[in-house]
C-alpha cells in the first residue's frame, strides 16, 4: 500500500441550491463551476458528496475509501472513529438568504435521529449590508417563536450580525441561524448533513410552492440555553500580522489562521490531518516530496502522518488551517 505522505488536493463537489450564487466562477475563476452554484464542498466524505483525489498517486481515489484504508494514518488519533473522516469542508456563495435552521448537537440528536453537527463560519466576502443570523433575541421563548412562525415574523426573533470580511462565527448544534444574502462563506463543520429547517421568509421554490419545514424537529433540536454569539474579530490584514491566530477551538475542530511572509515548515505529529485552505495570495505545499501550488479559494488535506510539510509563499499569503 502507498504510503499516505503526499499533498491531497480534491476536486469540488458542487451544490446548486435556490439560493446560491456565481463568484466561485465570476471571482475565482473556477471554470468547472455551474452557473448558479451554491456550495462547494472541498473536502468531503458523504454519499450526498464524494471528494476525489484530483492529482498524484492518489488521483480517482475516494476520501471516505482513503479513511477506511489508511484510518489514524489519514484522519489522527484524535479523531473518534479514525476509519470515517469526522469533517466537512464548505465553500457556500448565497446570492439569495438561506433558511433560518438548527442542527443537532451529541445531547439532543437522538429526539429526531439527526447527526450532531456543530460548525464554524469565515467570511471571505460580502456585499454591501451584508448579514449572519445567529441566536435568538433575549427573551425568546418556545411560545413566542410558535407565534411568530405562524404570523409569519419569526424573522423579528433573530439576532442579526453585519459582517465584514475575515470576520468569523462559532454555530454550536442547537442554535438557530441562517446566512444572509449576498455572503461568501468558508464553513467548516462536523461530518453531518442534518438539517432542520424552521423558517424561510415567506418563499417559494422553484416549483412554486413553498419549501417543506422541520418545525417540530427543529424544537426538539433547540438549545433554548445558548446566547447569541459574537462576531469573532478579523486577522489585521498587515505585515506585523504574520504568524499564526486562533480563530474558534471546539470539542470537535481547531481553526487557526496563518498569514506567511517567507516559507515555514509546519510539523504534523499523528493526532489530526491538516486542512488547508488559502484565503488570499498562492502557497506551494510541498509533502513528502510532492509539491502542490495551492491559490486562494483552493483546499488541501495533509495526512496525520506526514510528518512536516513546508509551505512556500508566492509574496504574501494567508491560509486557515483545521485540525481535530
Amino acid at each position: 500500500m502507498h504510503a499516505l505522505c503526499v499533498p491531497l488536493v480534491f476536486k469540488p463537489v458542487y451544490k446548486g441550491y435556490l439560493w446560491g450564487g456565481n463568484r466561485l466562477a465570476a471571482v475565482y475563476g473556477r471554470t468547472d463551476a455551474p452557473e448558479v452554484c451554491a456550495e462547494s464542498w472541498e473536502i468531503a466524505a458523504r454519499p450526498d458528496g464524494e471528494s476525489v483525489v484530483a492529482v498524484g498517486p492518489f488521483a480517482g481515489r475516494g476520501l471516505t475509501e482513503l479513511a477506511a484504508a489508511y484510518g489514524a494514518a489519514l484522519t489522527g488519533t484524535r479523531a473518534h472513529d479514525p476509519r470515517r473522516f469526522p469533517l466537512l469542508f464548505k465553500v457556500i456563495d448565497a446570492r439569495d438568504r438561506l433558511s433560518v435552521q438548527v442542527h443537532p448537537h451529541a445531547e439532543n440528536a437522538g429526539r429526531t435521529g439527526g447527526e450532531p453537527k456543530t460548525e464554524m463560519w469565515v467570511v471571505l466576502d460580502r456585499a454591501p449590508g451584508a448579514s449572519l443570523y445567529a441566536g435568538l433575541a433575549e427573551g425568546a421563548t418556545p411560545d413566542s417563536l410558535r407565534r411568530a412562525l405562524a404570523e409569519g415574523t419569526a424573522a423579528s426573533l433573530l439576532v442579526e450580525r453585519p459582517v465584514e470580511p475575515g470576520q468569523a462565527l462559532f454555530i454550536p448544534g442547537g442554535l438557530v441561524h441562517a446566512i444572509g444574502a449576498g455572503c461568501l462563506i468558508y464553513e467548516v463543520q462536523q461530518n453531518s448533513n442534518t438539517t432542520y429547517r424552521l423558517f424561510d421568509w415567506n418563499r417559494v421554490g422553484s416549483d412554486g410552492q413553498p419549501r417543506a419545514l422541520h418545525v417540530e424537529e427543529s424544537f426538539k433540536t433547540i438549545d433554548w440555553s445558548l446566547p447569541a454569539p459574537q462576531m469573532i474579530a478579523p486577522d489585521g490584514g498587515d505585515e506585523a500580522d504574520a504568524g499564526w491566530s486562533d480563530v474558534v477551538a471546539c470539542d470537535f475542530f481547531k481553526v487557526r489562521r496563518l498569514a506567511l511572509q517567507d516559507p515555514l515548515d509546519v510539523a504534523v505529529d499523528g493526532s489530526s490531518f491538516h486542512a488547508l485552505f488559502v484565503t488570499a495570495g498562492a502557497v506551494t505545499l510541498s509533502v513528502g516530496g510532492e509539491r502542490v501550488l495551492l491559490r486562494a479559494d483552493q483546499s488541501a488535506l495533509v495526512p496525520a502522518d506526514a510528518g512536516v510539510y513546508r509551505l512556500e509563499p508566492d509574496a504574501a499569503a494567508r491560509l486557515l488551517v483545521t485540525t481535530l
